[in-house]
């Protein structure tokens, strides 16, 4: 990336934000303030998106209808219109959603006009209404005058004439609404009914949702326009803005520059800066893309890029977590559907079948078909795809359950080791070129986890190791971290060296932690044998269910029980695959994942 500055006169500041927002190449850092223009440009571009939202969701999905295209000003009509019909819906539905209540309320009363209840109230005639149970009513005081009504809701109900009942009697008060029942029935048909005709007015707007959708547009591009306006800055007669490029777009921005005019400045980019990332993936790796972006993560500008790692790893653990041949013929099936659909491989269609064909593969190998051990045995040519040492089912291949599952996990922790000592390889690469001597901390940390990785073996699988040699080498890849950790180009290294005593205590919690972070990794076994199981335990469950109608039971068992297991699989996947990537992985780089995606300052829409 490089610095680039603009400088022109302050009355063409506007004039030149516009002319770049064509060209579309700087990275603008826009300032979050609002003035009466943003405000009056956002309640636009809420309205919009709320009237397309609406109008969308009355829509059947299976058809669109054709657009018609508007002015500005017949645009502007259509809004007015469609904003009427949307305030009449919202009142309609809520006075029907009040109707509701009151003749809720008021249906075991049965109909009367409360108008003349009122008028008797008039006259002198003062009528209470209450409810109250058999028990109640007899023991009222006899001087009390009132009139039996019909029973409401096995309550007895009266109507006390001139007085209210004394507060220690037990009795509901039925206080008088201000419509009988039938006229809030007739009410609530009507309103019903009108709220029909006007949904139905509100569907014909379908024919102006890609109208709302270009509106809208233009409002988001008209409301960035104007906060990047307020990152100008003004002194006397001169305007100026600063962002940033790509290395290979400097020269377009030079010829920019000077066909306007303006004077420019670019810089490199300095320690002090944050300038965005602009993300390049490698041929192949793109297919990464839309887990990144469902994630919401952008590498700083000065990290690693780990796309292609992230990729292979993500694959891997994709596929060891939802662990089953069988799941992976259905994304098979979902990519090639997808695929059909859009008549093009797009990169999440690329994504599924990389996923798919890797569990796949992994299925085959472990031997796991929809959980089911009897397909498995029925079928001799997937016997021959397994590796026995690492079955779901080693009682076929004469081994023990133990010994394969500890195959499994030590397989788990080899690919934990791996992927952490590959983070500590990366660093050293990219810090040598820097001078950094900090790489010597780095060597020092890939010393440890290779040591730690016996350590782990010996706890957890039960593989005798030399304890007293590895936390011998442990020690000294400890005292390296110590020593270089807070070294870095331009730090003496005695300071470097003191600042690195000074956080002993922090660096021994992290190299415990550098023995947990492989310990992680036995998720990936623990998560695919549960999803072996609970595909097992619906097997079982429909097992029984074989004859007559409850096949019919069966089968649903099946398709619920897998397609629930499928989906834990899924966030199983969420949770601790990317987990592992992010966490483990980039923490052992040192990322923070705290990078701001190159998004230059341009025009997304044609303006009139």
């Amino acid at each position: 990336m490089k610095k680039a500055y603009i400088i022109v006169q302050a009355h063409n500041g506007r004039s030149m934000l516009r002319d770049l927002r064509k060209a579309g190449l700087l990275h603008i850092e826009s300032q979050q303030v609002r003035n009466e223009k943003i405000e009056e440009l956002e309640k636009a571009y809420n309205l919009v998106n709320q009237l397309a939202s609406s109008i969308a969701d009355l829509q059947d999905k299976k058809t669109k209808p054709k657009q018609s295209s508007l002015s500005e000003e017949a645009f502007a009509e259509v809004i007015e219109r469609y904003q009427g019909l949307l305030e009449r819906k919202k009142k309609l539905e809520e006075e029907m959603a009040q109707d509701k209540i009151q003749i809720e309320s008021l249906i075991s009363w049965g109909d009367f006009d409360p108008e003349q209840v009122r008028s008797l109230a008039q006259q002198g005639i003062r009528l209470y209404f209450y409810t109250l149970s058999k028990k109640d009513l007899q023991k009222l005081d006899p001087s009390i005058s009132y009139v039996s009504l019909a029973p409401v809701g096995g309550l007895e109900a009266i109507a006390t004439v001139g007085m209210e009942l004394p507060t220690e009697v037990s009795a509901t008060r039925f206080f008088l609404p201000e419509y009988g029942l039938g006229y809030l029935q007739k009410r609530f048909a009507s309103d019903e009914k009108h709220l029909s005709q006007t949904l139905d007015s509100l569907k014909e707007g379908a024919v102006y949702l890609d109208a709302f959708t270009l509106q809208a547009k233009k409002l988001e591009m008209a409301m960035r326009f104007e906060r990047v306006g307020q990152s100008l800055t003004v002194e006397q007669e001169l305007t100026w803005i600063n962002g940033y490029l790509p290395e290979s777009e400097v020269e377009k921005f030079s010829s920019l520059a000077k066909s306007h005019a303006w004077a420019y400045l670019i810089d490199d980019v300095s320690d002090e800066d944050t300038p965005p990332t602009l993300i390049k993936y490698a041929k192949g790796v793109g297919i990464i893309k839309p887990v990144f972006d469902i994630l919401g993560t952008v590498p700083g500008y000065r990290e690693n890029d780990i796309s292609t790692w992230f990729l292979l790893f993500f694959t891997l653990f994709f596929a060891m977590i939802i662990g089953d041949a069988g799941y992976g013929l259905i994304f098979l099936g979902l990519a090639i559907g997808l695929h059909a659909k859009q008549k093009k491989a797009t990169t999440l269609v690329m994504l599924i079948y990389v996923l798919s064909v890797a569990t796949l593969i992994w299925g085959s190998l472990t031997g796991t078909w929809f959980g089911s051990k009897t397909i498995l045995e029925s079928i001799p040519f997937l016997q021959k795809l397994v590796i026995p040492s690492i079955s779901n089912y080693p009682e076929l291949f004469g081994l023990s359950a133990v010994e394969a599952q500890n195959q499994v996990m030590k397989f788990c922790f080899i690919i934990g080791t791996v992927q952490l000592s590959l983070a500590c390889v990366m660093n050293v690469i990219h810090k040598i070129p820097e001078k950094n001597l900090s790489f010597i901390a780095d060597i020092g940390w890939l010393i440890d986890i290779l040591a730690l990785y016996f350590i782990v073996l010996q706890l957890v699988v039960g593989e005798p190791a030399n304890v007293a040699v590895i936390f011998s080498i442990v020690g000294v890849g400890f005292l390296l971290v110590v020593g270089f950790g807070s070294q870095a180009p331009g730090v003496p290294f005695v300071k470097g060296l003191l600042s690195g005593l000074g956080g002993f205590f922090t660096t021994f919690l992290n190299t415990i932690s550098a023995f947990s972070n492989i310990m992680s990794y036995i998720r990936l076994f623990a998560v695919g044998m549960a999803s072996v199981a609970i595909a097992q335990s619906f097997n079982s469950m429909a097992s029984g269910m074989l004859d007559g109608w409850a096949f019919i039971a069966g089968v649903l068992i099946l398709v619920i029980g897998h397609s629930l297991n499928l989906v834990m699989g899924l966030l199983s996947v969420v949770v601790h695959g990317v987990r592992l990537n992010l966490l483990e992985f980039s923490g052992q780089l040192g990322m923070e994942w705290t990078g701001i995606a190159y998004e230059p300052f341009a025009q997304t829409v044609e303006e009139n």
